[in-house]
């Protein structure tokens, strides 16, 4: 019995040491004419620096062959994607499922739709490597991992929403307003996954401040908690010392957005994702 994890690149992870194997699909953002495929050394300020000075920009998605050249060799199947409200990486998944396991009898796919992106397909991807790690069997991890998931929670501080705006999200002027006034915006990712503002904060330290107060609203005590930047390891690095002051000991990481995370995040952007409460 071969296992595998197959997350798309929405998940910020190109390499995965989980005890077990792993495969990343590349979504892939298409700014005036320029393919910038997510994939690992893909160049991230040329893609930014393009990005905030295009007139239209666009993402696609993994299709169908792309998940099931990732199944192949594989008996059990764990497909994490960004979530389904946002990209159409879960529809694709769970079409490979439906041929792959026609085609191979007896193998078995889950397609875990994660509701977040970033640091929250990561959470799910280290459950289900620690789960299977302790022997559990394929019905046992899809059990425990949905309990699990009611405790991850996801939220993010944006600098600019620019390139929200260009695709519908926000209104220009608002955006342009953010640019102006040095306003971020805190969000979260919804139960159902789309994407909610919670709150306009003015300043860096105020977007800190405002990330700490979601994190003890939604029932944070300490355990994992994963800060992913755009082009800003020193704001990451602000925020995390502001963590540990309010729950020291607590076990936080910090990593780079890639390119899918990076078209919705842009410049200083932060997406969180941490263990908490109940929701």
């Amino acid at each position: 019995m071969k296992r595998i994890i197959v997350a798309d690149s929405a998940s910020n992870v190109f390499e995965f040491d989980g005890g077990m194997d792993y495969a990343c699909t590349p979504l892939k953002i298409l700014i005036d004419g320029q393919t910038f495929e997510d994939v690992q050394g893909v160049d991230l300020e040329d893609m930014v620096n393009k990005m905030e000075r295009s007139a239209a920009s666009s993402s696609s998605c993994p299709n169908t062959a792309e998940w099931l050249d990732a199944f192949e060799g594989h008996d059990e199947i764990f497909a994490v994607t960004i979530s389904s409200r946002l990209s159409g990486s879960y529809n694709a998944a769970m079409v490979a499922k439906q041929e792959y396991e026609e085609s191979h009898p007896g193998a078995q796919v889950e397609v875990v739709d994660s509701r977040m992106t970033g640091p929250g397909e990561r959470l799910i991807m280290e459950k289900i490597a620690e789960l299977a790690a302790a022997g559990l069997s394929f019905d046992s991890i899809k059990e425990k991992l949905a309990e699990y998931r009611q405790r991850m929670h996801l939220c993010f501080s944006l600098a600019s929403i620019h390139n929200l705006a260009k695709n519908g999200r926000v209104s220009h002027l608002t955006a342009t307003l953010f640019g102006v006034l040095g306003i971020r915006l805190l969000g979260r990712a919804s139960d159902e996954g789309t994407i909610e503002s919670v709150a306009k904060v003015r300043g860096e330290k105020g977007g800190i401040r405002s990330v700490v107060g979601e994190l003890v609203e939604k029932g944070y005590q300490g355990g994992k908690c994963y800060i992913s930047h755009t082009l800003d390891a020193d704001l990451a690095g602000r925020l995390k010392e502001a963590i540990l002051s309010r729950f020291p000991g607590s076990h936080i990481f910090i990593e780079a957005n890639t390119a899918l995370c990076s078209y919705y995040a842009e410049r200083h952007g932060l997406i969180i994702g941490f263990e908490g409460g109940p929701r």
